[in-house]
């Protein structure tokens, strides 16, 4: 029985593309990934208008991603996969995309396939961005370094499936909408989420705002599970503290970028 999809997930549809061997994918795997809003000083000054070519095309880039289906019969998701469990564990060898080598990682079984299902592929170039760029933290949380733990710990892969969602809807990716000429459609123009707005503003400033916000959350969510000295089950909470803990902190007047949010300091 399927514990950890805390979120109503559901598969998501590839989403059509020019080039299909590589929608979605970032640079390191692949290739990847702005409203113009102007932060002020105790204030957001939203000015929703056409966007730049820059600014339209990582949008439309960064939501590509979030609507790429994992599929294990494409040969590059068969290769990310392949190079998640050797950033994780270089000096093992894999047996097998199907094999029990995988719960060692944190998924639910032999194949991790099957738990991409609720956030997709870009799910996985999260947790390989994560143990590529910050490699020291990442070991941390996978072999649980530091704190006192739960004897029933979190699933270290699995939770980052949630977390890649969690981000999605924080941000609410799936309303974004450009219409002709890179204009807001209308539903986003009144939308009052300011997080949403800043995020959008840092994307267009550095293209991997996405992936260097999971990794913050991530971090953010581990702090929280200890300092709640919490278990299994209480998962879902410390993601919805998590998740308040990131809002706060994107609306911080002095942040302008992930690298700003006090948090990204936990990383390294």
């Amino acid at each position: 029985m399927t514990l950890w999809h805390f979120f109503p997930l559901s598969p998501l549809n590839t989403l059509a593309c020019e080039n299909d061997a590589t929608c979605g994918s970032p640079r390191w795997i692949g290739r990847s990934l702005s409203c113009v809003c102007i932060k002020r000083k105790g204030a957001y000054e939203r000015i929703w208008g056409n966007l730049t070519p820059l600014q339209e095309e990582r949008l439309k880039r960064l939501r590509q991603r979030t609507q790429v289906s994992f599929d294990s019969s494409r040969r590059d998701h068969q290769e990310a996969l392949k190079s998640l469990w050797y950033a994780t564990y270089p000096d093992q060898e894999l047996h097998g995309l199907i094999s029990d080598q995988w719960k060692e990682m944190g998924w639910q079984g032999r194949d991790p396939s099957t738990d991409f299902r609720g956030a997709g592929f870009i799910s996985l170039e999260n947790l390989l961005f994560f143990a590529k760029t910050f490699s020291v933290s990442f070991q941390r949380l996978l072999n649980k370094a530091g704190g006192k733990r739960a004897t029933w710990e979190y699933p270290f892969a699995v939770a980052g499936v949630n977390i890649t969602f969690m981000i999605m809807q924080m941000l609410q990716l799936h309303s974004f909408a450009v219409g002709a000429g890179g204009c807001w459609a209308q539903h986003a123009v009144k939308s009052r989420n300011f997080v949403r707005s800043v995020f959008t503003q840092m994307l267009s400033e550095d293209e991997w705002a996405f992936d260097v916000l999971y990794c913050v959350a991530f971090m953010v969510m581990d702090k929280q599970w200890l300092e709640k000295n919490a278990s299994y089950m209480e998962f879902n909470d410390v993601l919805k503290s998590t998740r308040a803990q990131l809002e706060r902190e994107l609306l911080l007047d002095d942040v302008l970028r992930i690298e700003d949010m006090p948090s990204f300091s936990l990383l390294s």
